[in-house]
């Protein structure tokens, strides 16, 4: 008997009828342009009208020109844009009852009543009080008669949703706020240049960063760079930090280290709540260390500048979101806000988020510092846990002595980010007490005996390197298994952290079968997903795959802008991945591209037909540019050649055409800081997990452990950070594609699409629950980066 089909379709939600404004308020955010554009594109997909509100709640006040209907093609080429096109300004005339009224005399004059505000708490809390006030405002406007009865009818009820634009990453409730990924690029690309002037000159330099009230860039950024001091407001130093900081900066020197990073959150306070500077901390270093010590102030840089990949796909799942709930409400529905937890997109009610908000500014007040930390959520916590466990070397006598070694070993392809996760594999297992081992060359330099103790200071500097320091290669373990098994013996091998793609998987299920025959593998084994491709099973994510999409996002804006002023031209662009889509598809979203070719959606002449005849259409309009990507392994017929010959052919008259292959630059760079972040962070808990693991199966002298739960992979699964056996994911795994057989990112494609302005069909059964802001949500998120 067939089952019912409960799918909730998008295409099946209509806003007919309905009016929807957006505008920008408070300080911008990189990704603000991406979220309106989608608010539109979205909003005029299913028949609502949407317009611009320039300026802010200052443009809602002032009405006329301010408040403009959007088409299709005024949100054209402003994904790429940083900062927001229709403008920001705090309004002072909003927070009177005076500007308010006229403010809504101005949207009920357009027949507006729903409102997508993209900004801070405080502009997030305006929003809900307008909505509150709106029934009264309507009165008055009546009474006043600037508007009918009917009018006042019609319109009685005000719908809003919030999104939150704020680089510094200070809202309860989600994970990352619009912006706060590309303001750590920022940080991260000055940290770079200035560690290379700081190592020539043996320097220390002081980085002042954004954060008046929350720690959260100076504190991830120090994760990123492996700075040797953070000072955020969430946590003031212990006092005598002074000279516990000197002795620190002072014995890395002393190590041969020719720098010394510290980074200072301009909201820096002590114990006492008094304000700690960047200049103040220079002064101390120079007094008393003498150091040549130089104060960098990064300011508005961090606000400026192109937005990420993650920021753009952020901003536009958000925005999707926040359409799909203005479409939904109801009068009795509260004001909501779209979040982001792990890797989902989720509603919660907007007061609740600011007075969870509101709370760590009064627990910071109260110097109830801890609970300031608690509030802030998990991934901040997570990220203060990290931090001082890997900055902060404890002496060997207060180290525990396990007595046990662990090896770290990359596998398979390079990719962004292993060595930040080797590194803190390395110091998390020297703080756990164990002897750690570095293996070069995957299993190929396991056999030969490659293999060598690595201390904390091994791994200094490591963070930001791209590639993999210790050697990779794609050789499985099968055929030099007895080789390897010796090595074990050998080195007394107790442990053992494989980093790498789907090789990486295939290494652990060869291991973990030569556990019948060999007693050398019945040890705990963890696998940590690496490769650009983001092809393992059993995670959302892979360590080097965000800094991948930046550079596939990068090359389009280049490549799109190389036409700005020429004829219409359309450029058709190849993405590595092998077999799976995800560069393509994601890479697609985030570069605005109008199609994107992949293996796990298979196409025909007749679908490639229909795209060439759909950009034709746009290209009849003011739209001058065209990006198709094609992944390198969609289709062994329809090659990037046949495409590009295609549309060049068929476009002919209308628009030309250019190929482009990205090639292995997509493998290549430094990290991105959510990869550095990613893989620090999920090789602590590795790390951690092993340590457990080791203690359990430690019996009469040795380890022995054989059962399923010893052999794991550790993923990213929606919400929370998951160790599965590799076992159990054969069953989960396309092993002649190499690919997951279900894939999350698939279910982003019609987004592509309906930005794209095809009509498609866009599965939405995981939305329109409103849910809670919890103190403790479910599980460590590594999407908060």
């Amino acid at each position: 008997m067939a089952q019912p089909d409960n799918k909730k379709l998008f295409e099946n939600l209509t806003g007919a009828g309905k009016a929807i404004a957006v505008l920008t308020s408070g300080g911008d955010a990189q990704g603000m342009n991406a979220a309106v554009r989608a608010v539109v594109r979205m909003g005029i997909y299913v028949g609502a009208k949407v317009y611009f509100v320039h300026e802010g709640y200052q443009g809602m006040v002032d009405g006329g020109d301010n408040i403009k209907e959007a088409t299709w093609e005024s949100v054209s080429s402003m994904l790429q844009v940083g900062g927001t096109v229709i403008g920001s300004a705090r309004c002072k005339d909003f927070r009177s009852h005076e500007g308010r009224l006229k403010a809504a005399h101005n949207l009920v004059h357009r027949g507006i009543t729903n409102l997508c505000v993209i900004g801070g708490d405080g502009s997030l809390t305006g929003a809900n009080l307008f909505r509150e006030e709106w029934s009264g405002l309507l009165a008055e406007l009546v009474q006043q008669e600037l508007i009918d009865e009917e009018a006042a009818q019609k319109y009685s009820a005000l719908h809003i949703v919030g999104m939150v634009g704020s680089i510094d990453n200070d809202f309860c409730g989600t994970d990352m706020t619009i912006g706060t990924d590309s303001a750590l690029h920022r940080i991260i690309e000055v940290v770079d240049a200035i560690m290379t002037t700081a190592q020539s000159h043996q320097r220390t330099f002081v980085l002042e960063v954004m954060g008046r009230h929350c720690g959260y860039l100076a504190l991830v950024s120090a994760l990123a760079c492996g700075a040797d001091w953070v000072l955020i407001p969430e946590m003031p130093p212990e006092d005598g930090w002074e000279e516990k900081m000197c002795q620190k900066l002072s014995a890395k020197r002393a190590g041969m280290k020719r720098l010394n990073i510290i980074i200072v959150a301009e909201g820096a306070i002590d114990h006492n709540n008094q304000p700690i500077t960047s200049e103040h901390v220079k002064n101390l270093v120079v007094r008393r260390l003498g150091f040549d010590t130089r104060v960098t102030i990064l300011g508005h840089v961090q606000r400026g500048g192109t937005p990420s990949a993650f920021d753009r796909i952020l901003a536009s799942r958000m925005g999707v979101e926040a359409v799909m709930a203005l479409l939904e409400t109801t009068a009795n529905t509260p004001a909501c806000v779209v979040s982001l937890c792990g890797n989902q997109s989720v509603r919660l009610p907007l007061m609740e988020c600011v007075q969870m908000t509101q709370e760590v500014q009064k627990a910071m007040d109260e110097k109830r510092f801890e609970d300031a930390v608690r509030l802030r959520g998990r991934s901040f916590e997570n990220n203060l846990r990290t931090y001082k466990l890997l900055a902060h070397r404890k002496p060997e006598i207060e180290l525990p002595h396990s007595n046990f070694n662990v090896a770290v070993l990359n596998v398979g392809a390079p990719a962004a980010g292993m060595n930040a996760a080797v590194r803190s594999a390395v110091r998390v297992g020297i703080s756990e007490g164990h002897k750690m081992f570095a293996v070069n060359d995957g299993f190929e330099g396991f056999y030969k005996g490659q293999i060598k103790e690595v201390k904390w200071a091994d791994v200094g500097g490591w963070t930001g390197q791209g590639g993999s320091l210790l050697g990779t290669k794609r050789t499985l373990p099968a055929k030099y298994i007895d080789k390897i098994a010796e090595q074990i013996r050998k080195y007394n091998i107790n442990a053992l952290l494989v980093i790498g793609g789907f090789e990486a998987l295939e290494c652990l299920l060869q291991l973990n079968e030569a556990r019948a025959q060999y007693e050398e593998f019945c040890i705990p084994l963890c696998m940590l997903p690496a490769t650009i491709s983001n092809n393992v099973p059993g995670t959302d994510l892979s360590i080097g795959a965000d800094t991948a999409l930046n550079a596939i996002v990068e090359t389009c804006d280049r490549i799109k802008q190389s036409a700005s002023g020429t004829k219409h031209r359309v450029f058709i662009i190849e993405t590595m991945g092998g077999y799976c889509g995800y560069l393509a598809s994601v890479g697609g979203l985030a570069a605005g591209a109008d199609a994107a070719y992949i293996y796990e959606e298979p196409f025909d002449i007749r679908d490639l037909q229909s795209n060439v005849e759909h950009l034709t259409e746009k290209m009849k309009t003011s739209i001058q540019r065209g990006l198709v990507l094609r992944n390198e392994s969609c289709n062994e017929n329809y090659t990037t050649d046949f495409i590009y010959q295609l549309y060049s052919e068929e476009g002919r008259g209308v628009f030309d055409c250019r190929k482009n292959v990205l090639g292995h630059m997509q493998q290549g760079g430094a990290p991105s800081p959510f990869d550095r972040n990613f893989g620090t962070k999920i090789a602590a808990k590795a790390m951690q997990w092993i340590s457990k693991k080791l203690n359990e199966s430690y019996r009469q002298g040795r380890v022995f452990a054989n059962t399923e739960d010893s052999a794991c992979l550790l993923g990213m699964r929606r919400r929370a950070m998951v160790f599965q056996p590799v076992v159990q994911l054969k069953d989960d795994t396309d092993f002649v594609h190499r690919i997951p057989k279900e894939q999350w990112w698939l279910k982003l494609r019609p987004l592509m699409k309906i930005l794209a302005k095809y009509k498609t069909s866009y599965d939405v059964s995981d939305s329109g629950q409103l849910e809670h802001v919890t103190l403790h949500r479910p599980r460590e998120s590594t999407a908060a980066i």
